[in-house]
């Protein structure tokens, strides 16, 4: 498979939520080749074939895409009114670790799956390792996934944004019976990503639409500074409702090197209890805070004090506000924007000796790319093997150098 180009990066428009077979028509709808994605898919050895057509979603033209499942007898049926039994979350990576894929591709869809796996034993109370799919471990989203990871790396996309996501309500019918919108394991896919609400009775985000997103979505945000190179539109079924039932994938080209903007938030503390900053800097961080830090000062009456601060996007400078009054002893804080300029990075889950780890790998304008393990990734890792924390990141951030040849 092709090494993905430089500075690609694919913004999601989720005004209308989002589903597997959503996001790879639109992938298809944006320039994915048809051809190549049902070759790379055929490494899965599960007999099935894709019907992709044109419709009309509201006023705009898309791409619906069905995974077609053979019966042993008679015709083959769609995605859309055949299901299999579903599997066990160990023999879905069973399939994915024998499947002949490009290996960037089967940890992206690895990732996928654990955590949509993870999201289900929460909502179950039952350990990841007795997690059955019932929808999600069908053949036609196995296929979703997988050829989410595979469009991503044909379409050589390094960064991927997303908007807000709009979020329906009702209830829908599933193997475990009616439930709630956002299914329970929707919501829990979907902790700490904006949402708004969609203002319509149905299933916006499926489950297996929120675990990609909460997998490959490097930022949640308005379409981000690029040169548009196509526009892709995947269509869901046909809903009546203010909106076209409707993704939209827009893929660009930027420099290594991206100008966004942040704000910064500030405030001094003489009578804050030190030990207490560890609580506030979880809430922030949790909240949507892309930094948090405090320093000492000398402050008036010659006091000993701490300055708080805390970088974030501009949108989310009146929630991390009301934390820091609840949970500090702040009166006021202080808010400053400015542009700020940032590497590409792109997260990615690589496999060691002490199991699976997340990265970061950082790509600066000059060319180079850096390997970052995550820490806490890596701390549960030297915990449970009962090895030096660096051995687990220095395995982790080799096998992250090994993936860039």
């Amino acid at each position: 498979m092709a090494k993905s180009a430089s500075g690609r990066v694919l913004h999601l428009d989720l005004f209308s939520g989002i589903a597997g077979n959503m996001f790879l028509a639109a992938l298809l709808d944006a320039g994915l080749s048809r051809r190549e994605l049902v070759e790379d898919l055929a490494g899965l050895k599960l007999e099935h074939s894709l019907r992709v057509k044109n419709v009309k979603r509201g006023a705009l033209s898309a791409r619906y895409l069905e995974v077609c499942v053979p019966k042993h007898r008679g015709k083959p049926k769609s995605s859309a009114d055949h299901r299999d039994h579903g599997r066990t979350y160990l023999e879905i990576t069973q399939i994915l670790e024998r499947a002949t894929l490009d290996a960037a591709v089967r940890e992206r869809a690895l990732a996928i799956f654990e955590a949509l796996g993870r999201a289900e034993a929460r909502v179950h109370g039952v350990p990841l390792e007795q997690v059955h799919f019932h929808e999600a471990g069908a053949v036609d989203a196995i296929v979703d996934v997988t050829g989410a990871a595979i469009g991503l790396a044909r379409l050589g996309i390094d960064r991927v944004t997303a908007s807000p996501v709009a979020l329906g309500e009702g209830s829908v019918e599933t193997e475990h019976g009616r439930l709630p919108l956002p299914a329970p394991a929707t919501f829990e896919l979907l902790r700490g990503i904006p949402t708004v609400p969609a203002h319509v009775r149905w299933e916006t985000v499926t489950p297996t639409g929120a675990a990609i997103l909460r997998v490959i979505v490097d930022e949640f945000r308005s379409l981000p500074a690029m040169t548009v190179e196509s526009i892709g539109h995947g269509a869901g079924r046909d809903r009546k409702g203010p909106m076209p039932n409707v993704l939209r994938a827009v893929i660009g080209s930027s420099s290594d090197s991206v100008a966004d903007r942040v704000v910064c938030l500030e405030t001094n503390l003489d009578d804050f209890i030190p030990e207490h900053f560890d609580h506030l800097m979880e809430r922030l961080l949790e909240a949507g805070a892309l930094d948090v830090s405090v320093q000492h000062q000398q402050m008036k009456k010659n006091r000993p004090g701490f300055l708080v601060r805390a970088l974030a996007r501009p949108s989310d400078r009146l929630t991390l506000a009301r934390i820091l009054f609840e949970d500090s002893t702040a009166i006021g804080v202080r808010a400053t924007e400015s542009e700020r300029i940032v590497l590409a990075r792109e997260a990615r889950r690589v496999s060691t000796e002490y199991g699976r780890i997340r990265i970061k790998l950082i790509r600066s304008d000059a060319g180079r790319t850096e390997v970052s393990a995550e820490y806490d990734d890596c701390k549960r890792a030297a915990r449970r093997a009962g090895v030096p924390l660096r051995d687990v990141v220095r395995a982790a951030e080799r096998a992250g150098r090994a993936g860039l040849d």
